[in-house]
C-alpha cells in the first residue's frame, strides 16, 4: 500500500463549507496510507448553497480545494480526484432534480477548474430523479452521463442503474445504462481513418446508383462499422406489434432475467473462500453497526 493505490473512499462535503468529523476524518486515514480519495461537494443549488450557477461553481471548487488541501497536508503526494456533484432542485417542491441544463454547464465548468489545478475529475453518470425507467429516466441520465464525457471526466459514478435521485437502483434501467455506455464509448473513441474507411472498392464496385449493403466492404465490416445496441428496436411497426408490442423497459427487464439465470460464479479456491467468509463474520461480530 505504500508504493500503490489499491483501494479508493468517497469523501462528501457537508456544504456549505462544512467538513464534518467522519468525512475529514475518513480523508486523513486514507491520505496517511498513501490511498486515493475522491472530494466531492454535494451541492443542490437552493438548499446547500444560492441559486444561482456562478455562486455555486465557486463555493463548490473550494470546498473541493479545501479537502485535497487537507489531504496533502496529511501526507504531500497522496493521491487525490477532484469529485462533482453540483446539482439543481425543484424550486417548488425541493425535490432534487439531475440532468438539467443548469446542472450540466455546470458540469462542464467545474471540468475547466479541475483541468487548472491538473487533476484527475470525477463527474455523475445516468443520473436521474425518476423512479421507474421511463421516458423522463433516460432524458434525464443520458443528457447527465453525455455531459460527464463531454466535459473529460476520468472517473463516472454512478454510470448504471441509479433511480429516485440515488435512493434505489433498478435492474431494467441498470442494463439500459449499459447499452448507452456501450453507445458513449463508441462516440469517445472518434472516428477510425485509413484506406480501408474511405471504401473506395465499395465506389468501385457498388457503381452510381448501386447498393452498398451487398459489397464486399460492407460484408467485411459490419461486425464493426456500427455499435450494436441489444435493446433497441429498429423493426417496423407491423413486426414490432407481431413481436409483442413491448417497450424498452420490459425487453430491459427480460435482459436483465436472462443475464442473470446465464451468470455463472467465478471458480475460485473453496480454502480461500472460506477463509473470506470467515474474516467477513468475525469482523461483523467485532464491531457495532453504525449509522454511517
Amino acid at each position: 500500500m505504500e508504493e500503490n493505490c489499491v483501494i479508493q473512499g468517497n469523501i462528501n462535503v457537508n456544504s456549505p463549507l462544512i467538513f464534518d468529523h467522519i468525512m475529514s476524518g475518513a480523508l486523513k486515514v486514507y491520505a496517511r496510507a498513501n490511498q486515493s480519495v475522491v472530494v466531492s461537494p454535494f451541492i443542490l443549488g437552493g438548499a446547500m448553497g444560492p441559486v444561482t450557477q456562478p455562486a455555486l461553481l465557486a463555493q463548490a471548487h473550494a470546498e473541493a480545494m479545501a479537502g485535497i488541501a487537507l489531504s496533502q497536508l496529511v501526507r504531500p503526494g497522496a493521491p487525490v480526484v477532484y469529485g462533482n456533484f453540483l446539482t439543481t432542485m425543484n424550486l417548488k417542491t425541493g425535490a432534487p432534480t439531475f440532468g438539467t441544463p443548469e446542472a450540466n454547464l455546470s458540469t462542464f465548468a467545474i471540468a475547466q477548474l479541475c483541468r487548472r489545478l491538473g487533476l484527475p475529475l470525477r463527474c455523475g453518470g445516468h443520473l436521474t430523479s425518476s423512479k421507474v425507467s421511463d421516458g423522463q429516466t433516460m432524458e434525464e441520465a443520458a443528457d447527465s452521463m453525455m455531459t460527464g464525457l463531454l466535459a473529460g471526466s476520468n472517473f463516472i459514478f454512478h454510470a448504471a442503474g441509479w433511480l429516485e435521485g440515488g435512493l434505489t437502483m433498478g435492474y431494467e434501467k441498470f442494463v439500459m445504462d449499459l447499452d448507452h455506455c456501450g453507445m458513449m464509448l463508441r462516440m469517445a473513441t472518434g472516428l477510425h481513418i485509413d484506406e480501408d474507411s474511405f471504401a473506395q472498392d465499395a465506389y468501385l464496385e457498388s457503381r452510381p446508383g448501386g447498393n452498398f449493403l451487398a459489397s464486399q466492404h460492407t460484408l467485411k465490416n459490419f461486425e464493426t462499422a456500427n455499435y450494436m445496441p441489444e435493446l433497441s428496436d429498429t423493426t417496423s411497426f407491423e413486426q414490432w406489434t407481431d413481436d409483442g408490442s413491448q417497450d424498452l423497459e420490459k425487453r430491459a427487464n427480460q435482459q436483465w432475467k436472462k443475464m442473470l439465470y446465464e451468470y455463472e460464479l467465478p471458480t475460485i479456491d473453496p480454502n480461500i473462500d472460506d477463509e473470506l467468509k470467515a474474516f467477513v463474520a468475525r469482523r461483523k461480530s467485532e464491531m457495532p453497526d453504525e449509522w454511517y
